[in-house]
């Protein structure tokens, strides 16, 4: 592929509406654009794993010709949306992370969680939850309550100390050691009974046995919760969720495990609408 950005002759536009040549799937009465379906293909192909892509690699996944491509490549390098590195090579443009960006500032937290809460809740028959941290406190912003006779219900606008609960101490998980030695400098954790941890050094131990484990299990008042976190599109956390119940329908291991995986899957596409991954 040519590495400059001349113009073609005319008449040899290598940009083709040939079938052949489109990765898109035919469909009856097919009205897709090829050429816009090859650059929003090459977009997707960069991932946090694959941040540096050749013209090659483009053509490869779209199973055709550099010469095929070379108008879109040029034209998305022109437009922002691709960064040309070194010759044939590139990687995602300021225009695509600004964009991006845009969007995923302007979506509330509670408006991405909920829908995947209330889904969550249906699956499992079990109340679910979303909090933020202020301080040493959790701030429950959502609850997907499920309405049976047993169940846990945590009302919206709650606080709860971060080191007595699953999603608290999922979210101390960012903070470093110097950090939660300020900020627990003048708490007293032994107003609270076992399990919750007695002392910081305890609370150390339970944070990063979280940050290790990516989740955290916790017993309390005949509940218990399992905790995940959420992350941004600048990695950082930015909540956690829960998964709860009496400890009646919570005792078999089993059933336990099923819900973590279903919480951890619930995250896990919370993350991917938040521009972010999951951690475990």
């Amino acid at each position: 592929m040519p590495d400059s950005h001349a113009s073609l002759p005319s008449g040899q536009d290598v940009v083709t509406d040939d079938p052949s040549l489109s990765t898109a799937p035919a469909r009856e009465n097919d009205y897709t654009v090829p050429a816009l379906f090859r650059g929003l293909r090459i977009l997707e192909m960069f991932s946090s794993r694959r941040k540096v892509l050749t013209t090659n690699d483009f053509a490869e996944e779209l199973g055709t010709t550099n010469s095929a491509i070379y108008r879109i490549v040029i034209t998305l390098t022109d437009m922002g949306y691709l960064k040309k590195i070194a010759r044939n090579t590139y990687e995602l443009g300021p225009q695509v992370i600004s964009l991006g960006f845009s969007y995923l500032a302007s979506r509330d937290l509670v408006e991405v969680v909920a829908p995947h809460l209330d889904t969550l809740r249906d699956q499992t028959t079990m109340s679910c939850h979303l909090s933020v941290r202020e301080g040493t406190d959790a701030i429950y912003l959502y609850r997907a309550f499920a309405a049976q006779r047993m169940s846990v219900n945590i009302p919206i606008g709650s606080r709860l100390p971060c080191h007595v609960s699953a999603m608290g101490r999922i979210l101390l998980t960012v903070l470093g050691e110097d950090e939660l030695q300020q900020l627990y400098r003048q708490i007293r954790l032994d107003d609270y009974p076992p399990p919750a941890p007695q002392n910081l050094p305890a609370l150390k131990d339970a944070i990063e046995e979280a940050r290790r484990q990516g989740w955290v299990e916790s017993r309390s008042d005949y509940a218990t919760a399992i905790a995940t976190g959420l992350y941004d599109h600048t990695g950082h956390l930015v909540g956690a969720i829960n998964i709860s119940g009496p400890d009646a329908m919570m005792a078999d291991e089993r059933r336990r495990l099923l819900l973590r995986g279903a919480l951890m899957d619930c995250a896990r596409h919370i993350n991917h609408e938040l521009g972010g991954l999951h951690r475990r």
